[in-house]
Order: structure tokens, then C-alpha cells, then sequence
């Protein structure tokens, strides 16, 4: 199977922090055309802004009108802002997160089309894409509804673990509401799933981790092990046939190398199994969006205003973002093509 360049749409995020700094620094080394065709969906403006700030003159965005016709080689720009935009930097203001939905809205609108293969989004501040009765509640939930998937995944990916959540962006006072067994044998059948058709594991190992601290103590410290997490992995052994293992006492599990010996973990709430991984992994990991038929990655850091204008960001994870948007493109296609025509199966009789 020929590997194509793949086209991957770029959102620029919130204008006032770091992206543009990590988007020039990712792209001034040339390799990554290799097997890639940027197409950054910004602002000339904005970006000449930056490269004054950072003080980069060796640097240039190809500015084009769309995406059919992003040159091969070349940072491509389309131009999704008007003049008036303002760079604030270091500052959250409303014209930058207006700024990045109207980035985002314009990548999500040639994904739809085909017109880019996969997308990479960089970060925004939700404060700042408040608009009267419209509230962004991030990407995740953005483009869960505009892909009319039925369920997503947050997946932290890194070189060492891969960390998926239960009940996603929400308060901690509402978790257990989400801690059903059908909840997590449908985010286990969902991590699954994704774990063979985009990483090209074929029979992934899953830990499950527990709710409360050391997984409930065999119930003296809550329920929920036994009544909720124990059966739906039991449920996802005898019906889904998925080799999940738990539920684990989360401080650990990650303490020790246990994770390690699994293809991926479940975590039941945001900071379980996020805190970890930031903490082993940070400014090497992706944030995936799992169970989309859409592919998008985005770094592991946030708009890092304190940094901005400093030359100071360091531009790996949108490198890792990168790297892995176009993996998984090209696992999705082996995938295809090696379940395309599977062997009639037949029944064997004495």
C-alpha cells in the first residue's frame, strides 16, 4: 500500500497564545512535508503579527484562497479572518475566541467535504467563546455533534500510555451519574474498537481503573467497584469478547509500571487519568478524539499565554499531534483494505 501525503487542516486556536510560534517552529524543519501538506486555517495578519514578535525572517506561510490548492512543501494559509482582527497577545479577549471558531468552523466545513484528510485542532479558551446563548463546551463535544457520531473518546496517546475517560469534560460533582455499566461497557467497546482500527493492535489489553481510592477496598469504600465497574467489565469479556482487566487502584497503578503492561487504560473520571499522564508525559502527548469517522489530534497544552510572544513554547506535541493524524489515516485505509473481503466462513460437520 502507497503512502500518500496526507492534507491536514489546522485550526489556528486562540490567537493571543502560543499557536502560531508552534506552528512556525514545527514547520521550519522540512522533513515533515515528507509525508505531509499543512493547510493552516488562520490569518496572514495574525500570522505576520507573530513572526515579528518571535522575530522570524526565514520563515514564509503560502497563502492560498483554499484547500485544492495547498501546494506540496509549503506551510499553506487560508485567509479566514478580516482585517480587523486584533493580536492581543498574552490576553484573552472575545475577538480571539471568535477568531478560533471561525478557524475551526471552516476546517470542520472541508473535512466534511473531503477536502483535507484529517485535522489537527490547537487550542482556544472556552471563556472567550461565550456568544449570547451559545456556549462552546470544546472540541470534543463540537465535533462529536457535528459528525452525528453517537458516542466519543478523550484518548490521551503518548509513546508510553494511552488514557481514555468515562465520563469526559464534566464537573466532579457529576461523575457518578455517568459511572453506569452500560456507560463503560459502551466506552470499552469504543477503546476497543479504536485501538484495533487506529493503532493496529489487534487484540488489545485494557486496564480498568476503579472509582474510589484503592478501588473501593472490597467495598468498604464505596460501591461502585462492585456493583457497577466489576460487572460491565465481566460484560465486556463474555459479550464483546474484550480482554479488559480491573478495576485498578489508580495512585498504583500509575506509581508503579503497571501501566506499562496494557495497550490502554480506562479512567473513570477527567483528572484520574489525565493528572497522571500529563505528569509522565507532557509535551510529548496527543489528545485523540476517538470514535468520530473523522480523524482529529491536538497537542496536550493549552493557549499558554504566559509564553506568548517569547520564542520560548516548545512546538513537540503539535509535532506528535502531526505525526499521529497521519498513523492513524493510514492504519484507518490497512484497515480497510485487509477487512475489504474477508474468508467466507464455514460450518465443519463429522
Amino acid at each position: 500500500m502507497s503512502k500518500k501525503r496526507i492534507k491536514i487542516g489546522i485550526t489556528h486556536g486562540d490567537i493571543n497564545g502560543i499557536s502560531y510560534e508552534v506552528i512556525i517552529k514545527t514547520f521550519q524543519d522540512n522533513r515533515i512535508f515528507d509525508f505531509c501538506t499543512p493547510i493552516i486555517y488562520g490569518s496572514p495578519k495574525v500570522a505576520a503579527y507573530h513572526r515579528k514578535a518571535l522575530n522570524v525572517s526565514s520563515f514564509n506561510f503560502n497563502s492560498i484562497p483554499k484547500a485544492e490548492d495547498a501546494s506540496p512543501r509549503k506551510t499553506n494559509l487560508i485567509n479566514c479572518l478580516d482585517d480587523n482582527v486584533r493580536v492581543e497577545l498574552g490576553k484573552s479577549t472575545p475577538m480571539a475566541g471568535e477568531s478560533a471558531l471561525i478557524s475551526l468552523e471552516q476546517a470542520v466545513n472541508d473535512l466534511k467535504e473531503g477536502k483535507i484528510d484529517a485535522l489537527v485542532t490547537l487550542p482556544l479558551n472556552k471563556d472567550t467563546t461565550k456568544s449570547g446563548d451559545y456556549s462552546f463546551l470544546g472540541h470534543t463535544n463540537f465535533l462529536t455533534e457535528k459528525f452525528n457520531a453517537s458516542e466519543s473518546l478523550i484518548l490521551m496517546t503518548s509513546e508510553t500510555m494511552k488514557v481514555g475517560v468515562v465520563s469526559g469534560h464534566v464537573p466532579i460533582s457529576d461523575v457518578n451519574k455517568y459511572i453506569t455499566v452500560d456507560n463503560i461497557l459502551k466506552k470499552l467497546k469504543l477503546l476497543n474498537n479504536t485501538l484495533i482500527k487506529d493503532f493496529a493492535i489487534q487484540k488489545p489489553k485494557i486496564a480498568v481503573l476503579g472509582l474510589n481510592p484503592h478501588a473501593g477496598d472490597s467495598g468498604t469504600i464505596g460501591k461502585e467497584e462492585e456493583e457497577i465497574i466489576i460487572p460491565a467489565i465481566a460484560k465486556a469479556k463474555e459479550e464483546e469478547n474484550i480482554l479488559a482487566i480491573g478495576p485498578f487502584s489508580a495512585d498504583g497503578f500509575f506509581g508503579s509500571d503497571s501501566f506499562s503492561k496494557f495497550d490502554a487504560i480506562l479512567a473513570m473520571y477527567h483528572d484520574q487519568g489525565i493528572a497522571p499522564f500529563k505528569a509522565l508525559n507532557f509535551g510529548s502527548g496527543v489528545n485523540y478524539t476517538a470514535g468520530l469517522p473523522i480523524i482529529r489530534t491536538t497537542p496536550d497544552h493549552g493557549t499558554a499565554y504566559e509564553l506568548a510572544g517569547l520564542g520560548k513554547a516548545s512546538a513537540n506535541s503539535l509535532r506528535q499531534a502531526i505525526y499521529l493524524a497521519c498513523n492513524i489515516y493510514h492504519n484507518r485505509e490497512q484497515h480497510k483494505e485487509l477487512t475489504a473481503n474477508p474468508l467466507p466462513k464455514y460450518v465443519v460437520s463429522d
